[in-house]
């Protein structure tokens, strides 16, 4: 007698594979099996992992980390893709569709090392690692006297290079150490107002092709609405200022109540032109059109400021 199995189909998940990648990628997993879906990883290698000797400015900005996880998606290999929305570009290709953003981990940066306990006991001439060039301009609004030098590698390889000597201190994302509980590397947590936070950053987001209803009512318990109308207003400026990794660009919301307080900062790593600020704030954030209007606001001031747009691709 012929057994009809009425299993579901388990929803694949594509992920990169550094260490932090599959801790998100399985803390995913499990809110999903918990909630009764079947659920496997793909794990996979992107260009942004292989290149390291180059800054991601220079070879093809922040899409790298995510492509390869596209074309699994675009090929129904997988069905979702779990990412660092900070590595996410502004704009998604067409056909795809960002499905949640889940409730939002540390977003401030981290100064790590294994000799001094604060950026300020650094000696002059110290060499600070970072692959971010919107760390290195405001590393050097903040101390202009440290030799700031690339620092590319999933953490783990980054946290190596610290401990070989390379850098006499490195800057990361806090979000990542506390997930993979790394919180006693860090010495010291940068608050918004000496170093403001990258668009995105310490939220990750699910991506999945348009059209699969079937995911987003999956996915619908994992998205936290305040998170996800904060990093829209973050990624708005982002968008508006051109969406590229080759200007330094910060972008953080944050409320107090019901209103969403949003800063920017744009600069200029090359002139060593000073940083050019702007906020707003509202309380008629309701909505992602609106959480939008509201980096678009930004943005706006920010151009009026003297902010170039980038036109870099």
């Amino acid at each position: 007698m012929k057994i009809n199995s009425s299993q579901p189909t388990p929803f694949v998940i594509a992920t990169r594979e550094s260490r932090l990648a599959l801790w998100q990628a399985e803390h995913v997993k499990a809110l999903l099996e918990s909630g009764g879906h079947a659920t496997n990883l793909l794990g996979m290698t992107t260009k942004g992992d292989q290149i390291l000797d180059r800054t991601l400015s220079k070879v093809g900005g922040k899409g790298l980390f995510v492509k390869e996880l596209e074309l699994a998606l675009e090929e129904g290999r997988a069905d979702l893709a779990v990412h660092s929305l900070k590595d996410v570009p502004m704009e998604l290709p067409a056909g795809f569709e960002l499905a949640c953003v889940m409730e939002r981990e540390d977003p401030r940066d981290a100064f790590v090392s294994p000799q001094y306990a604060t950026l300020a006991d650094l000696p002059q001439g110290a060499v600070v690692g970072t692959s971010s060039l919107r760390r290195q301009a405001l590393l050097q609004a903040l101390r202009p006297d440290l030799q700031i030098e690339p620092l590319r590698g999933n953490l783990d390889t980054r946290l190596r290079k610290l401990d070989e000597g390379q850098y006499a201190a490195i800057v990361l994302a806090a979000a990542g150490l506390k997930r993979l509980g790394m919180e006693s590397r860090i010495r010291q947590i940068f608050e918004p107002e000496e170093m403001l936070p990258s668009a995105g950053q310490g939220a990750l987001g699910i991506e999945i092709r348009n059209g699969r209803d079937d995911l987003k009512q999956a996915l619908a318990p994992l998205a936290h609405q305040q998170t996800w109308l904060t990093v829209t207003a973050e990624r708005a400026v982002s968008r508006a200022m051109g969406g590229s990794c080759s200007v330094p660009l910060a972008a953080h919301g944050r409320w107090t109540g019901n209103t969403l307080r949003l800063d920017a900062a744009w600069g200029d790593v090359d002139s060593k032109q000073a940083l050019i600020r702007a906020s707003t704030e509202s309380s008629q954030i309701t909505d992602l059109a609106s959480a939008d209007a509201l980096g678009v606001a930004v943005a706006d001031k920010l151009k009026a400021a003297g902010a170039k747009v980038s036109t870099a691709s």
